[in-house]
């Protein structure tokens, strides 16, 4: 599986930017998550969809924000991210992996990573 993740950029607070994750191999059989790391931080989860079913997750600093989905035309997971905040700004990864639902949070459940983009928000 190969993921290549786009579509970052530098937005004001209050505005948007979807990132796409372009999936080359099995489309639909891995759970498929965006994670971000800002400079100095940790990478921490922000999203996931299920393999079976397309159950999301999120995480709490971004619920009601963004928005994952599969774009089965495009073969692309796609994060929407709406009233973007300034501690939001990170480099974004999308990954691919094997994961049961207890564990989709943990970044090292996941085997395939794609290169990150980066997102900026401006206050």
């Amino acid at each position: 599986v190969q993921l290549q993740a786009s579509g970052g950029g530098a937005v004001q607070t209050g505005g948007s930017l979807r990132l796409s994750c372009a999936v080359s191999g099995p489309f639909r059989a891995y759970t498929m998550a965006w994670f971000r790391q800002a400079p100095g931080k940790d990478r921490e989860f922000v999203a996931a969809i299920r393999a079976s079913g397309g159950t999301t997750h999120y995480a709490d600093s971004v619920k009601g924000r963004f928005t994952i989905f599969r774009d089965g035309a495009k073969r692309t997971v796609d994060l929407q991210m709406n009233s973007l905040k300034p501690e939001d700004t990170s480099v974004y990864y999308c990954a691919a992996g094997s994961v049961i639902s207890s564990t989709l949070r943990e970044d090292s459940r996941y085997g395939y990573w794609g290169q990150g983009t980066q997102v900026t928000v401006s206050s």
